[in-house]
């Protein structure tokens, strides 16, 4: 069913162009021209002044064959970096990239994917329902594009994000995240001649850190301190110190319980060195802001069972996956579409390791045409 010289040629060519977060307009471009040629609708939103990129969102609509329910798919065209000057090398049917950068699997084999499968849909005339195509910006940089898309524009409630990596599982549930930061204020002084008359900041950050558990709390909860910064000089008691962090879990209240417990932490430092209002030194600020909500798919709703009865169909057994990273699914989700998330094969992500093979990108594309072709044989 798919053409895998023509989605050999796709990946590499999208991969091979530039769009780091923020620089996606030719990727964009490159997009919109593919998709208007195979008789999609296509427009950009406004998402650019809210992120920052050089292009907005991209929308496109195909009307389908059949009175069905639309269905959603769903990538994002940015890249971390090193992703600028990406030399794709095939091998024995596996993408790598030149070694010096990453590949860009993530998520251009998307990309290619779904136009692939969309132009064989067109080309072999098979039943297809309407179709709406996001492809977001700057997902790597805090799914910041999905967060500015406008859902409203969306007939479809339901559809499949693809940016996993197992082909026989579709992701269901992925945590609610939040990301930290907390200052920590003391008082400066000499440290050699009168150290006594400072607050060291980074002494009553480093207590308050001993307070907190990180790593893996539980099977579903996770706590990080991923960047300190503070001081000024050796000799020069520190009087501010910078905390950045983040925290996960698939329980709200246990993520709250999480925040709580950093609250504490640095309350109970700041207290113990001396301080505890506003107005004496030490003293500590928090600001916490949400990463993406949590996902929780039910394993009866119609995006798992349209993925093992297609599944099933091309004599593969899909699961259902419970992951710990979030995607534009988390952001969709809590704008009301209910999203699955489907693996293209990509491994080694964000590394100059990464790679994905043929065989999967096929794999995921023939399971994406099946489930389009029977969702449009139920609507019809």
């Amino acid at each position: 069913m798919i053409n895998t010289d023509r989605l050999t040629e796709r990946f590499i060519r999208f991969a091979e162009t530039d769009s780091p977060s923020r620089s996606e307009k030719a990727m964009a471009d490159m997009l919109a021209e593919e998709l208007k040629a195979l008789g999609a609708e296509v427009s950009f939103d406004d998402a650019h002044a809210g992120c920052g990129s050089q292009t907005g969102n991209l929308f496109a609509r195909f009307s389908g064959t059949v009175d069905a329910a639309p269905m959603l798919l769903s990538g994002h065209m940015d890249t971390v970096v090193p992703g600028e000057g990406i030399k794709v090398v095939l091998e024995d049917g596996v993408f790598r990239s030149a070694g010096d950068t990453v590949l860009g699997g993530d998520d251009k084999s998307a990309l290619a994917i779904i136009l692939e499968v969309m132009e064989t849909l067109t080309e072999k005339n098979l039943p297809c329902p309407p179709v709406e195509i996001v492809f977001t910006v700057c997902e790597e940089i805090g799914l910041l594009g999905a967060k500015h898309f406008d859902t409203k524009k969306l007939k479809s409630d339901m559809g499949y994000i693809l940016d996993s990596k197992d082909t026989e599982a579709v992701v269901t549930n992925a945590p609610f995240a939040v990301h930290y930061t907390v200052t920590v204020h003391g008082v400066s002084a000499h440290a050699g001649m009168e150290p006594e008359k400072g607050v060291s900041a980074i002494a009553v950050a480093s207590d308050a850190i001993t307070r907190i558990t990180c790593g893996r709390i539980d099977s579903e909860t996770t706590c990080n301190i991923g960047k300190i910064e503070g001081g000024s000089a050796t000799n020069i008691v520190p009087d501010r110190v910078e905390i950045t962090g983040e925290a996960r879990s698939h329980s709200k209240e246990k993520l709250d319980a999480i925040v709580e417990s950093i609250h504490t932490a640095f309350r109970e430092a700041v207290v113990h060195a001396g301080g505890g209002d506003d107005e004496t030194l030490p003293r500590f600020e928090i600001d916490v802001n949400e990463d993406f909500p949590g996902t929780s798919v039910p394993h009866d709703h119609a995006v798992v069972a349209l993925a093992q009865e297609a599944g099933k169909a091309l004599g593969r057994t899909i699961v259902t996956q419970r992951v710990g990273g979030g995607s534009d699914a988390n952001v969709f989700f809590g704008k009301g579409i209910t999203a699955g998330v489907l693996g293209t094969g990509m491994t080694d992500v964000h590394t100059v390791n990464e790679s994905i093979t043929l065989a999967d990108m096929t794999a995921c594309a023939e399971l994406l045409c099946t489930i389009l072709g029977n969702h449009a044989k139920q609507g019809a």
